[in-house]
This record gives structure tokens, sequence and C-alpha cells, in this order.
């Protein structure tokens, strides 16, 4: 992976980026830039891990639906005016990668949103476009449907892979790719830490 190629390529792009060598440094710099502010977070093992949902509290009001479950936890992250989550996969040539299954996370990183933050380990940068959807599809994918104990192919075979499953239980519904920062988000940032984070 080269982070400098894909920090200089996000930028160009037109994202404001930021890279931090540990979790802790991350984490402590994107909880100083948000405070007083409501914050939504999408479902997100990385953002578990940097423990942001706590430092975030001190300061701000959060909404976050692995921590308050519930229609209305979702719904109010939606709204709110920053938004956080990880993203499957990052592409050197500058494409973000989400896939999701209920649509909230990538719905509230499109629109209606003052800042929304990508915040991702070194772990999900790949080559190209091409690279970085197989990592979405065939690496992350997986690896959530066996940490949510769903009964689809991917999660239940010794090879992990997506199937292309008719599963009731799938949890890749839609991918969303962008390309550049969405005209209806007042600042797209992405966060990028030198350490594996996240699936």
């Amino acid at each position: 992976m080269d982070v400098t190629r894909t920090l200089e390529t996000l930028k160009r792009h037109g994202f404001a980026v930021g890279y931090y060598p540990t979790a802790q440094e991350a984490a402590n710099a994107v909880a100083a830039s948000v405070s007083g502010k409501t914050v939504g977070i999408g479902g997100s093992v990385t953002v578990e891990q940097l423990g942001l949902y706590e430092l975030l509290q001190k300061d701000n009001n959060v909404f976050w639906h692995w921590k308050q479950p519930g229609a209305e936890t979702r719904a109010r992250a939606s709204e709110a005016q920053v938004y956080i989550c990880s993203l499957n996969a990052i592409a050197e040539t500058g494409e973000l990668i989400n896939i999701d299954g209920t649509g909230n996370r990538v719905a509230a990183t499109l629109c209606g949103r003052e800042r929304v933050i990508f915040i991702a380990g070194v772990n999900k940068i790949e080559p190209d476009f091409e690279r970085a959807m197989q990592r979405a599809r065939n690496v992350a994918a997986p690896l959530n449907a066996k940490r949510l104990g769903r009964k689809t192919p991917c999660a239940l075979s010794a090879e992990m892979r997506c199937y292309d499953c008719g599963s009731p239980e799938r949890i890749c519904g839609g991918v969303v790719t962008l390309l550049r920062p969405m005209h209806g988000v007042g600042s797209t940032e992405v966060v990028l830490v030198g350490e594996s984070l996240g699936y």
C-alpha cells in the first residue's frame, strides 16, 4: 500500500485528509475537532476500537445504535450535524467504498451533514478501484457477517469470499462509491491511521 499516494490522490479529488500514526492520536484529533455538535456514528468496528464514542460524549450529543439500540437512535444519528463511520475499502486512485445492508450508514454520508468523517486503518488501502471493490466484497463483508452471526455462505464457508447469495440474512444490499465529495455535505474528511483497524 502507498499511503502517501493515497493521501495525495484523495486531497486532489477534494477530500479533506489527515494521517495519524496511531489509533490514539487519530481518536484524540477527531474528538478535539468536534465540540458542541450532534454526532451520529455508523456501525463501525474501527470507531469502537478507537473509543471515539466515549471521547465524543464529553462535549457533544452522540447517537450510536451500537451503544443505544433502537430505531430512534438510528434516525437521530442520520440527522446529526456530524456523521462518523469507517470505510470498507480505499483505492490509492481515490475511490472510497462502503457496503451496507440497512442503508442507514451509507445514506447519512451522502447528504445533509455539516461534516462526514471517514476513519480507516491503512489495512483498508488497495492499489486501485477493482482491488478495493474485491476487498470490500470478499474481506470486509464476510468478516462483518461472521461478527454478526449471520447464516450466509460467506460467514459459514471455510473460504472467505462473496457468494452473491440470496440469503435473507445477507448484509450487503448496496455498495456506495464516492469518487469525489458530495455537494450535499459541507466537508467530507478521510482520516487515515497507520495501524490495522476494523475489517
